[in-house]
């Protein structure tokens, strides 16, 4: 029997050796189609290649693309676990020419594959061509030898693809497999083609026209092929079955289900294990391509599907959560065709058992509430509008799972009432907002937010992708375009940009749609809208339109680098200092990091270099950088440290990195550091390349902050310090290493020969040198010097004030010299007289009358100055005058 994993290999084995680029699955979320909530087919990755936006290094490509169809409208949620062949996720295997082969190479890869190398009996296999496409129909008779009566021609869209109004489009030519009499349908085109007798298996795409908005078509210069195999279908006929989930890969995930909930995998919970077995795989790819549950977007369908799954899982009698006990069973079956759920699985895990937690705690009380309306209902009744919505909005009910609930008693919801009940929510929210003292101008946001919902960020998994502009605002207004030059803010519905939030800076680059280009300068977040502050600097930017979405690399990697820098600093803080360290607030820029701490004291040299060592270690380390979804709760549990003052909804992302000396992998205690943080983040912590710290200084009272750089500007300030040292080396004729020795012995000679001139100075001044205003006079009984010194600094004043105080035995001393211009004073009394004659009064009054303020110092000694030495007759006079009393 062939597997599925044997089906897949086999598929792309088969067109490598056709020449084929085999090319992984692209991501679940479509970073270059931004009308997709997710991808749904193969094509996806390849379009701008068929559009010719883009071009590769192959023209021939195979690929087995993992798809999503439960939102949008691609949505097959309600029909999943009740019919054969609904999912939420499938494989799609799939072969593409991009102007290279065309209908006839197509035709006979897929008939030669079909036929040969899967073995599929041919004369079970019919074919669909458009009505009109004599060409294919005649390619299926040459290559397939097929008549006439198993060549269908079908003249409904169903056989033409269109990427959109206009564009690149195409006939289709379906193959379609026969599961025998036995089952009921007919062929396709036929009045019982909806049964499941004829089952469709591949769809080839004959990319051959391009439509204009006059509906007129004209062929391509470059004609291309677009095939889609479904590997469940194919798997299915192949192991003898018309039902995908009696598979292989799927009868192993329902009997993983079955085994962990301890029930009968075919018995009467059977349709459970089917949900329980599909939603095990939509939700667990979507996690491991950075989908996250939450209230809106692509996070809401997410949590949508988790909960119909559990839902499920409670219908079957267990008690405790079980999704998360599956993703083993999971990995084992697709991890080696798809290594990124190996590389999540731990993610997968705990958020799969975090959202089922929450999810069984309100579920009982939802179901009470849902019975208890159904039991006062009429037989068949539907349940009305404002009850759903009480279930939504109060106990996280999405209203397909109600309607999931209800289907099993054939009955509905009143979608209008629900909807009215909805606009009365939103109505008083809009109220609420308004009296809530944000900017007038955000207000504009709620609105945006209210119209098309929340951004989905992709930023995690990279810094370029597609999205549609969904509002323009210009001045404080929304507007429908702007012109070159026009200042903007751009909201999308995707964008890998940055949102400011918890330190780090909001990114920059440019957004390009087909008409013009703004440069974004700052990306900022109001209402769950990220908005995208820049200017149009080419052309006209519309809303609606496509956009291509470039952040930019450089400035983005250095604010990871930074980021990932302050949780290893914080790690490093604690373990310097002491557990008493928590973070108060940090800045990650482009340039720079900063972080502030709790310390009451500044650090030392010491220290300082324990704490660069320790983050150069774990840099150096270069282990991964890994995160993890999970509640706040559980998180402090785990240890992880949150950002002071930062508030955090019911999940969070945990950032971890390093592992702690001394102890092996796989456990929290091993890790370094544990932090609850969105932000954005290296893949390895060699990623950082380097950390130097600046310096340490005062923030506020009890909290010391930290500056620091990391990566290219780390080395370059260091070759900053190296040339630097060289040019000091250079003057001072040495070597860099005799730098410290030959600047301290300069150090030493300049305080010898400082304090030899400061000698010099006071003997020439008590010799004569100054300018002697009056001789020692006798005041009112009390000796009196007054002294006017030039070539003499006012930090020489109070030694030679000292020496007059010795000289006179007994007396009051008055200097005043000329220090550059102004006046330096200083006064000194005698210890016999300090209490009788105050020095401080005799230098305020002295300053003031040479134009200064203040002054002071000790009875016995005090200083002052003043503007010049214009009137110091006058101030000598006024020092008298305190003397005489």
């Amino acid at each position: 029997m062939k597997t599925l994993n044997d089906i897949r290999s086999t598929f792309l084995g088969y067109f490598e050796k056709q020449g084929h680029s085999v090319q992984p699955s692209s991501p679940l979320v479509p970073r270059n189609d931004p009308t997709l909530m997710f991808t749904n087919s193969g094509m996806v990755q390849f379009k701008n290649l068929f559009t010719g936006v883009e071009t590769r290094d192959y023209t021939r490509a195979t690929t087995a693309q993992k798809c999503v169809r439960a939102g949008g409208k691609h949505n097959d949620l309600d029909n999943v676990g009740y019919t054969a062949r609904h999912h939420t996720f499938f494989e799609m295997l799939g072969n593409f020419s991009f102007g290279d082969y065309f209908k006839e190479e197509a035709i006979a890869f897929s008939w030669e594959l079909i036929t040969k190398e899967l073995g599929i009996d041919p004369n079970r296999l019919y074919v669909t061509v458009y009505h009109t496409d004599d060409q294919a129909a005649n390619i299926w008779k040459k290559v397939a030898n097929l008549p006439d009566e198993r060549i269908i021609r079908i003249a409904t869209d169903d056989n033409f693809w269109m990427m959109g109004p206009t564009g690149p489009c195409g006939p289709c030519s379906e193959i379609f497999y026969d599961h025998g009499e036995h089952i009921w349908g007919g062929p396709p085109g036929s009045p019982e083609e909806d049964g499941d007798r004829f089952v469709e298996i591949w769809n080839l795409v004959f990319m051959q026209y391009e439509q204009f908005e006059d509906g007129t078509r004209k062929p391509l210069p470059n004609q291309s092929i677009d095939t889609g195999m479904g590997i469940e279908r194919v798997a299915a006929l192949l192991q003898g079955t018309n039902d995908n989930y009696a598979t292989d890969l799927m009868r192993n995930l329902i009997l993983a289900s079955a085994n962990a909930s301890n029930t009968d995998p075919d018995g009467a919970g059977k349709t459970h294990h089917r949900v329980i077995a599909d939603h095990l795989r939509s939700t667990s790819f979507l996690i491991a391509d950075g989908v996250m549950p939450s209230n809106d977007g692509r996070g809401y369908v997410l949590r949508r599907i988790m909960r119909r799954a559990m839902r499920h899982a409670h219908l079957l009698g267990l008690k405790d959560p079980l999704m998360h006990r599956l993703v083993p069973e999971l990995v084992r079956q697709m991890g080696g065709a798809y290594p990124e759920l190996g590389q999540a699985q731990s993610l997968i895990a705990e958020t799969l058992l975090l959202e089922e937690t929450r999810f069984k705690q309100t579920l009982d009380r939802g179901l009470k509430l849902l019975d208890d309306e159904l039991k006062v209902l009429p037989a068949g009744a539907n349940l009305p509008g404002e009850t759903a919505f009480k279930l939504y909005d109060t106990y996280g009910f999405p209203i397909d799972l109600t309607q999931d609930a209800l289907r099993e008693q054939d009955r509905g919801v009143d979608i209008e009432g629900f909807n009215s009940a909805m606009d009365k929510q939103k109505a008083l929210a809009r109220a609420a907002w308004a009296g809530s003292g944000e900017a007038a101008d955000a207000t504009v946001w709620f609105d945006v937010a209210e119209k098309t919902g929340a951004t989905d960020f992709l930023g995690y998994d990279t810094e370029t992708a597609e999205g549609q502009i969904a509002a323009i605002v210009q001045e404080g207004e929304q507007v429908t375009e702007a012109t070159t030059g026009a200042k903007v803010q751009i909201a999308l519905n995707q964008t890998p940009f940055y949102a400011e939030s918890g330190g780090q800076i909001g990114d920059a680059g440019q957004i390009k749609t087909e008409t013009g280009v703004i440069n974004v300068t700052d990306t900022r977040k109001t209402a769950g809208v990220f908005i995208h502050i820049g200017q149009v600097t080419e052309g006209v930017v519309k809303t609606s339109q496509a956009a291509v979405l470039e952040v930019d690399h450089a400035r983005r990697t250095s604010i990871r680098a930074n980021h990932s820098a302050t949780h290893l600093l914080n790690e490093a803080l604690r373990k310097t200092l002491g557990d008493h360290v928590t973070q108060r607030g940090s800045l990650n820029s482009s340039d720079r990091l900063r972080f502030d701490y709790s310390h009451n004291h500044p650090l030392t040299a010491e220290e300082i270099n324990r704490i660069e060592r320790e983050v150069n270690n774990y840099i150096r380390q270069n282990t991964p950088v890994e995160t993890r979804v999970m509640s706040p709760d559980d998180a402090r549990g785990l240890g992880a440290q949150a950002l002071f003052g930062e508030k955090y909804g019911d999940e969070v992302r945990v950032v971890s990195m390093g592992r702690a000396s001394g102890s092996g992998k796989g456990s929290d205690k091993s890790t370094y550091s544990l932090e609850l943080c969105g932000g954005t983040h290296v893949r390895q912590t060699g990623d950082i390349g380097a950390f130097v710290v600046l310096g340490d200084s005062s923030s506020s009272s009890g909290i010391r902050r930290i500056e620091a750089l990391t990566g290219t500007e780390a080395l370059n300030w260091l070759r900053e310090q190296e040339a630097t040292l060289s040019r000091v080396a250079a003057e001072l004729k040495t070597s860099t290493a005799d730098v410290p020795d030959r600047v301290r012995a300069l150090l030493d000679e300049r305080r010898a020969l400082t304090n030899e001139i400061a000698q010099l100075r006071r003997e020439r001044a008590m010799s004569g040198g100054g300018v002697a205003t009056h001789a020692p006079q006798d005041i009112n009984g009390v000796k009196f010097l007054a002294q006017v010194l030039s070539g003499v600094t006012g930090k020489e004043l109070p030694a030679l004030v000292d020496e007059y105080k010795a000289k006179l035995g007994s007396g009051v001393v008055l200097l005043i010299a000329d220090a550059d211009g102004k006046a330096a004073v200083a006064s000194g009394v005698t210890a016999d007289l300090k209490d009788t004659v105050s020095a401080v009064d005799i230098v305020k009054t002295v300053v003031a009358e040479l134009g200064g303020k203040g002054g002071g110092g000790r009875p016995d000694l005090a200083q002052g100055g003043g503007k010049d030495l214009e009137n110091v007759d006058s101030a000598i006079a006024a020092a008298k005058t305190i003397l005489k009393g």
